[in-house]
């Protein structure tokens, strides 16, 4: 097959980050920008020399491209994204999906067309770590699971990163905080590895760090009809952050931080030894497993390549958009549980929550304060 002819639609932060990328990448061939603002998209047309678009439906009614890669604010990859199913070509969107549940099953209903390739921007899904703990939780290797805890605050967040868009950390613009924004990775890793939970009790913190209108710090308590329960912490104010994920389950327990992969392993069942053991204070006998695991992966760029690779060789997907529904889900049940002081049974009522984002949309009184940032090092924001 000839070359995968693609166009980016929103190039801003994110975009020019994977316009670079798609320099790099191979099979394919960068057709067209688009941007509401044209002064950015000239510019970046200019840099790539492709076509510039201020409209992404005219850039969809040129039909110049196989696909297109929507980096758009949050809610124009439900609207944007809609419109490019319709029109029949790939789309790769950006995380999240869509701001909310309800969105999400609009704009995976409108991939309709057979050998239509609808992926999302997981790129932690590519981190080798992930991909090793998830191999052992198939195998078995904990046992049953008693605990999940992740506490992920090393999304540190400056004034002036959220100064830098009109849109960034407002309801009516990016329809939430570090949950919409940032933990969209960490939430799919969290379903992609541990399935969804029954029930979620959050807590959130509102512009507790930051002078914005939404959620930069959360706590969020959630529960599993098996009995397992889980812990997810985040902030965007924490200095210095920390990345740790520990599971617990019946054959010890295996932690996640800093690039450590480390298995305590018990000898045997926690719960065989718990009942059977004669002796009060004794512990199940453990080995300690260094795993063996190095680099990140290709994050972005690998899941860029894959999406190309899939419309030309058929390869199979990292992250399938229809996927990208559970994280918002996540999401949206610790925003909802928290503004309601309850917990929330799952799945989530989708309507409910609509309601009561755009109530939140109508009543804003906040005036954000905005300026142009000279650049932004994408690189600090991956996670290690």
């Amino acid at each position: 097959m000839s070359k995968v002819k693609i166009g980016v639609i929103g190039v801003g932060m994110m975009g020019r980050g994977h316009l670079e990328n798609l320099a790099r990448a191979k099979n394919v061939e960068l057709i067209a920008v688009c941007d509401v603002i044209k002064e950015r998209a000239d510019q970046a047309a200019t840099t790539y020399h492709c076509a510039s678009f201020t409209d992404h439906r005219e850039l969809l009614k040129a039909k110049v491209c196989d696909a297109v890669l929507i980096a758009t604010p949050h809610y124009g990859h439900t609207t944007v994204g809609i419109d490019a199913l319709k029109a029949g070509i790939h789309v790769l969107v950006e995380k999240p999906i869509s701001v909310h549940k309800a969105d999400c099953e609009k704009l995976i209903a409108a991939h309709q067309k057979k050998g239509q390739i609808f992926a999302a921007m997981f790129n932690q899904r590519t981190d080798p770590h992930y991909i090793k703990i998830k191999q052992m939780l198939e195998r078995g290797d904990l046992g049953k699971l008693d605990r999940i805890t992740w506490v992920i605050t090393n999304w540190f967040r400056t004034e002036s990163y959220y100064a830098s868009g009109g849109w960034r950390a407002t309801w009516a613009g990016e329809g939430g905080g570090v949950l919409l924004n940032q933990c969209p990775h960490n939430l799919d890793l969290w379903q992609w590895l541990f399935g969804m939970p029954d029930r979620v009790r959050g807590f959130c913190s509102i512009g507790r760090k930051h002078n914005i209108e939404v959620e930069d710090e959360v706590t969020a308590h959630l529960g599993y009809k098996n009995g397992c329960t889980g812990v997810f912490i985040t902030s965007t104010g924490e200095a210095p952050g920390v990345n740790r994920l520990e599971i617990a389950g019946e054959y010890g327990r295996l932690t996640l931080e800093n690039g450590d992969l480390r298995f305590i392993r018990t000898e045997v069942s926690v719960s065989d030894f718990l009942r059977d053991c004669p002796e009060s204070f004794s512990s199940p006998p453990v080995w300690d497993i260094q795993i063996p695991v190095s680099g990140y992966g290709g994050q972005h760029l690998e899941v860029l390549q894959n999406f190309i690779d899939a419309i030309s060789t058929g390869a199979k997907l990292i992250a399938p958009a229809r996927e990208g529904i559970k994280s918002v889900e996540l999401g949206n049940a610790m925003l909802y549980s928290s503004e309601i002081g309850e917990t929330v049974e799952m799945p989530l009522n989708a309507a409910a929550y609509e309601r009561m984002l755009k109530k939140k949309i109508k009543a804003s009184r906040f005036v954000k304060k905005t300026r142009e940032i000279v650049s932004h090092d994408l690189s600090k924001s991956v996670q290690k």
